[in-house]
C-alpha cells in the first residue's frame, strides 16, 4: 500500500520585538490597583496575611521560635496572637505541610532532650490541629457531596429557619451578644478570626437562629483570607451535628459563658465593640442584665447604640428542642412510608393448589431375621441353622490345636460357662434369647463361638470361647457341618 507524503510545518522561531525605550521596575502601588478608600481596609487585611514564599517562611520561623512553646496555654486566648497564622500560606501552597511538620518535630526533639514538658505538649497539640486539617481532606475526598448536604442522612429532615433578616443581623454583628458580634466584625474587617471564635459564631447561627449551615459556610468562603473549602466544610458540619464524630446537635453553648471562659477580661470585646468599651468586666458579656445605672455610666443604651439580644437563650433552647423532635418525626414518617411501599401482602393460597393423591406405602412382610447394628453382637438364630448357615470358626494352626487339646476339661467348662454369659449383649432381643434356649438336644447343649472381631459394649473384643461340653478338633467340626447340612438337625 502506497503511503501519502506527509508535510511537516516549519519550526517556530522567536523574533525579538522592536522595543523602543527601556522597561523600568514598577511597584504594586504604582500600578494603581488600590483605591484610596480601600487602603485602611487593606491594611487590616495585610496584618493577617502577607502573600509570598518569604513571608510564609518568616511566619513559620516566628511562630516556632516565639509562640510555639506557650501554645498549650495560650491557644484559647482569642485576643492574643496565640495561633500560627499559617493556614493562608498552606492553602495557597506557599509552604508545605511537610516543612511545617519537620520544623515543629525537630523543635519537639530538642525540648525533649532539655526536659521541657510544656514544649512537648504544645507541639503535640499543634500537630493534632495540622492533622485535623488533613482529616478534612480525607472526608471531602471520600464524601464529595459534603459541600451541599450532611454526611448523616437524618439531617435532611431538620427544619432549618431560612430567615434572611436573621442572617443579615448575624453577618453584621448586631445579634446583641457581645462575643458573637465582636467575632463577626473582626471577620469582616480583617478576614480572619480565632478558631474558638469561629466555633462560637457558627454555633450561634446554627443552634440559636437555626440558619442553614450552608449559608454560613458560603459566607466564610467569601470573607476568610484563609478560606479553605475542606476545613470550612468540616467546621460547619461539625457544629451542625452532621458528622458521626461531631458535636451533638442538642449541645447549646451559651455565648455569655463562652465569653467569660475565653475572654475573661473583656479585652477582645472592647477592641471590636467600641460602644461597650466602658462596660465593667462583670457585665461586659451580658449587658442586658446590667443595672440601668451601670448602663448609663458606660454610655450604653440597649436598642439604640447597641442592640438587644435577638433571641432569648431559653427560647433558643426550646426552639432547638422542638426542631430536633420534628426532625425525628419526619424521619420516622419517611421510614414508615418507605417500608409500606416495600411490604408484600401475605395470604394463604393453599386451597387453590390442586394436590395429587398421596401414594400409600405397603410394608413388606416382616422378616423373622432379627435386625442388628454394626455395634451389636451378632448371635446366630435357629433360622440360620435351617438354612445351613453355621458360623464357622477360623481353623487354628497345628500348634494352637495341640495346646487346646492339652487343656483340662474343667477349664474348658468354666470358659464355656463364662463365654455364654458374656455373649448376651444389650442389643439382643428377648425373642433371640428364647430361641437360643430351645436349641438343645437330649444329649447335651449346643453353644456357639463368637468371632474375634465382634466387640463388646465396653469396646473390648471378645476372645474365642469353645463349647463347654465337647472339645472338638477341626476335623470333627467339618464332619458335624456336613451332617447338619444333610439332615437339617444338629447332632453331637
Amino acid at each position: 500500500m502506497q503511503m501519502e507524503p506527509v508535510s511537516f510545518l516549519p519550526l517556530w522561531r522567536l523574533v525579538p520585538a522592536a522595543v523602543t525605550g527601556t522597561v523600568e521596575r514598577c511597584t504594586i502601588e504604582g500600578l494603581g490597583l488600590e483605591n484610596e478608600l480601600e487602603k485602611s481596609s487593606n491594611a487590616l487585611l495585610g496584618r493577617g496575611c502577607s502573600p509570598g514564599w518569604s513571608n510564609a517562611d518568616r511566619a513559620l520561623t516566628e511562630f516556632v521560635e516565639q509562640n510555639l512553646f506557650d501554645y498549650s496555654k495560650r491557644r484559647f486566648k482569642v485576643g492574643a496572637s496565640s495561633t500560627s497564622l499559617l493556614l493562608p500560606y498552606l492553602h495557597f501552597g506557599e509552604i508545605s505541610v511537610r516543612k511545617v511538620f519537620r520544623c515543629v518535630r525537630m523543635k519537639q526533639i530538642l525540648w525533649r532532650r532539655e526536659w521541657k514538658s510544656q514544649g512537648e505538649e504544645s507541639v503535640t497539640l499543634f500537630l493534632k490541629a495540622i492533622g485535623l486539617r488533613e482529616y478534612s481532606r480525607y472526608l471531602c475526598f471520600n464524601y464529595p457531596f459534603t459541600h451541599e448536604r450532611s454526611i448523616l442522612s437524618n439531617m435532611k429532615y431538620f427544619p432549618w429557619n431560612a430567615d434572611a433578616n436573621h442572617f443579615k443581623v448575624w453577618r453584621q454583628g448586631r445579634t446583641g451578644y457581645p462575643l458573637v458580634d465582636a467575632g463577626m466584625r473582626e471577620l469582616w474587617a480583617t478576614g480572619w478570626i480565632h478558631n474558638r471564635i469561629r466555633v462560637i459564631v457558627s454555633s450561634f447561627a446554627v443552634k440559636f437562629l437555626l440558619l442553614p449551615w450552608k449559608w454560613g459556610m458560603k459566607y466564610f468562603w467569601d470573607t476568610l483570607l484563609d478560606a479553605d473549602l475542606e476545613c470550612d466544610i468540616l467546621g460547619w458540619q461539625y457544629i451542625s451535628g452532621s458528622l458521626p464524630d461531631g458535636q451533638e446537635l442538642e449541645q447549646l453553648d451559651c455565648p455569655q459563658i463562652q465569653g467569660s471562659k475565653f475572654d475573661p477580661e473583656g479585652e477582645y470585646v472592647r477592641q471590636w465593640l467600641p460602644e461597650l468599651a466602658r462596660m465593667p468586666i462583670e457585665w461586659i458579656h451580658h449587658p442586658w442584665d446590667a443595672p440601668l445605672t451601670v448602663l448609663k455610666a458606660a454610655g450604653v443604651e440597649l436598642g439604640l447604640n447597641y442592640p438587644k439580644p435577638i433571641i432569648d437563650i431559653d427560647t433558643a433552647r426550646e426552639n432547638l428542642r422542638e426542631a430536633i423532635f420534628k426532625m425525628w418525626e419526619m424521619e420516622a414518617a419517611a421510614k414508615s412510608a418507605t417500608s409500606d411501599q416495600m411490604n408484600e401482602d401475605v395470604f394463604d393460597n393453599s386451597d387453590s393448589i390442586k394436590t395429587s393423591a398421596i401414594l400409600k406405602v405397603i410394608p413388606k412382610e416382616k422378616s423373622s431375621c432379627l435386625t442388628y447394628s454394626s455395634n451389636d453382637q451378632r448371635v446366630p438364630s435357629f433360622q440360620n441353622f435351617n438354612n445351613g448357615l453355621l458360623p464357622r470358626k477360623r481353623p487354628l494352626p497345628v500348634d494352637e490345636e495341640k495346646l487346646h487339646m492339652d487343656k483340662p476339661n474343667k477349664q474348658n467348662k468354666e470358659a464355656g460357662t463364662s463365654g455364654r454369659e458374656d455373649l448376651c449383649s444389650t442389643a439382643e432381643s428377648s425373642a433371640s434369647k428364647r430361641q437360643k434356649s430351645t436349641i438343645s438336644t437330649s444329649t447335651g447343649i449346643i453353644s456357639f463361638t463368637v468371632p474375634q472381631y465382634c466387640s463388646s459394649s465396653n469396646g473390648r473384643p471378645f476372645q474365642d470361647h469353645e463349647s463347654s461340653s465337647l472339645n472338638l478338633t477341626w476335623h470333627e467340626k467339618i464332619d458335624l457341618e456336613q451332617t447338619s447340612n444333610k439332615n437339617g438337625v444338629l447332632r453331637q
